[in-house]
């Protein structure tokens, strides 16, 4: 028996216009709810779900910059969504793509291939999964990879490669399970480059010239539900066994967010109540030097 590779025709990508979460459904009408959205994680529409699909984007915009040496960022004008970023990380082995933005204009689409296209696509979780199942359809990378526990939220693209505790995508490229945020939620380290790809597992607060100013971290940043202490105590054996300089959320990068100043917010964290507040960074740079 041959498998399919594609989606039927009898079905379609719809994109929730509240939280941007694709998902293939019935071509003839649209999906009755967003799974994402009905999550504890993220707020419900005001009046009700609709969604689009890739005939309503034709006017999106999809822009690319080099955020860090070897690292680019995609996102769309207008706003799609949650308004989610991708990454595409240089390796000697070809391009890494971590989370993706909400949609890829055609010209974007150029640009990747003519980069070689992505050896791999990979995600921390679904609040970052973004047009991802486009990528896959259009660049067919030969690994796609989502930590293992959050397969149920990958309808709308094919996992290639389930990962576990740790998986190596790539030289100095490695994801590493979180938990906490999601069950299967993970983060990318680039050792190379002294990079953390972290997912949801943190908050960045910036401020209005694009500096880091507090950090927090979540169950549910929608409804400021705190993380467990138990779930803390993973962060902190994960990463805080991780080298890094700069963190790569969904949605923004912070160069400065260390290590030891993510394992001070964590420390803060597990010595009180949970608590889903930001911590201006300054506190928490205080606190990695008085514990020096």
């Amino acid at each position: 028996m041959t498998l399919p590779t594609r989606a039927s025709a009898a079905h379609r990508a719809w994109s929730c216009t509240n939280c941007g979460h694709w998902q293939r459904w019935f071509a003839a009408a649209p999906p009755p709810t967003c799974p994402v959205c009905a999550d504890v994680r993220n707020a419900l529409p005001d009046h009700g779900f609709s969604f689009v699909t890739p005939d309503d984007l034709g006017e999106v915009r999809t822009l690319w910059r080099e955020a860090v040496p070897g690292v680019l960022d995609y996102w769309t004008e207008p706003v799609l969504g949650l308004g989610s970023h991708g990454w595409v990380i240089s390796t000697p082995d070809g391009q890494v793509g971590f989370e993706c933005a909400p949609w890829y204009s055609a010209d974007a689409l150029a640009d990747l291939r003519s980069r070689g296209g992505l050896a791999v696509l990979a995600s921390s979780h679904v609040h970052g999964y973004g047009a991802l199942w486009q990528l896959q359809d259009e660049l067919d990378p030969r690994v796609v990879s989502v930590g293992v526990e959050d397969l149920v939220w990958t309808k709308a693209f094919r996992v290639t490669w389930p990962a576990d505790e740790r998986l190596d995508l790539a030289p100095g490229l490695t994801l590493h399970r979180t938990g906490g945020h999601f069950a299967g939620h993970s983060v990318l380290h680039d050792s190379g480059r002294g990079l953390l790809f972290c997912g949801d597992s943190l908050k960045v607060d910036l401020d209005e010239r694009g500096t880091p100013v507090a950090l927090s971290a979540h169950k549910a940043f929608h409804a400021q539900i705190p993380l467990s202490h138990g779930e803390l105590r993973t962060y902190r054996d994960v990463i805080g066994a991780l080298d890094f300089e700069t963190v790569f959320t969904p949605f923004e990068h912070a160069v400065g967010i260390t290590t030891e100043v993510v394992l001070a917010l964590v420390d803060r964290l597990l010595s009180a109540p949970p608590d889903s507040s930001p911590v201006p960074l300054e506190d928490l740079r205080v606190r990695t030097v008085v514990l020096a």
